[in-house]
């Protein structure tokens, strides 16, 4: 099991990261516990996260305006890597951390046939020919330059961090997410140059890759090298959060 976190991104303490502990549960209220929050919509012992049978729990601790998990107000639940905590006016995010996945790992369906590139254009798919039989990733040789699939569009919403509201479209298949540059530039100083890119090679076929990145790149809150992606996932980087959309 790797570690985990939880990352606050709406409230007083928007940005602070508070690790979790699977030997001690985790109190959060506004004048008692391991978390104290500035809130006075909070009670003094509001609820707590604890490690059981294998998985992350939030219990609400008899608070007086309750607990909320995804939109949905709850007494006990257990959470999921991405989910949404509100208490009071503070929302955080669970961010689990496992051990990087091995270096020629890809998902399903990563490398794919000919036919299921057909959009492709020639020369590029003489490249992808060029690059196996070097033994190169072909996803890298791609990416160089992908086209956006036909009838396809896609979008970045910035849903937490210093870029919330902002919106980026995808006009190319391959789009390079950093600090300050790339396709998709964030103002996040957490955030490395070159962080990760989100490859597009069709409406059911769209992948996340982090780039070497410092603080690392996660997938609906679970850290990653790469991922499949789908319509709604979020995708976090330092301590922004974006939501990605897909429509035809």
């Amino acid at each position: 099991m790797g570690t985990a976190f939880l990352k606050i991104v709406a409230g007083s303490r928007t940005g602070t990261n508070v690790p979790l502990e699977v030997e001690a549960p985790l109190v959060m209220g506004r004048t008692r516990g391991d978390l104290v929050l500035d809130d006075p919509m909070i009670s003094g012992r509001h609820a707590q996260v604890h490690w059981r049978d294998g998985s992350w729990w939030l219990q609400d601790l008899k608070s007086t305006n309750g607990t909320m998990v995804d939109g949905r107000l709850v007494r006990e639940v257990q959470l999921r890597p991405g989910a949404e905590i509100t208490v009071g006016n503070t929302r955080m995010v669970l961010f689990v951390t496992e051990e990087p996945e091995s270096a020629t790992a890809r998902p399903n369906g990563f490398n794919q046939s000919h036919v299921e590139l057909a959009w492709l254009l020639d020369e590029e798919l003489v490249s992808v020919d060029q690059a196996a039989a070097r033994g190169d990733n072909v996803a890298d040789v791609i990416g160089q330059d992908l086209r956006l699939p036909p009838a396809v569009n896609a979008v970045l919403e910035v849903v937490a961090g210093q870029d919330v509201g902002k919106v980026f479209r995808f006009t190319r298949g391959n789009v390079t997410i950093g600090r300050r540059m790339g396709e998709i530039p964030l103002s996040d100083p957490e955030v490395s140059r070159r962080h990760a890119v989100i490859e597009m090679f069709g409406r059911e076929m769209i992948f996340l890759r982090d780039l070497g990145s410092t603080n690392g790149t996660y997938h609906n809150g679970r850290r990653v090298s790469v991922s499949g992606l789908g319509a709604g996932d979020t995708v976090g980087v330092g301590k922004s959060v974006m939501k990605l959309k897909v429509s035809s």
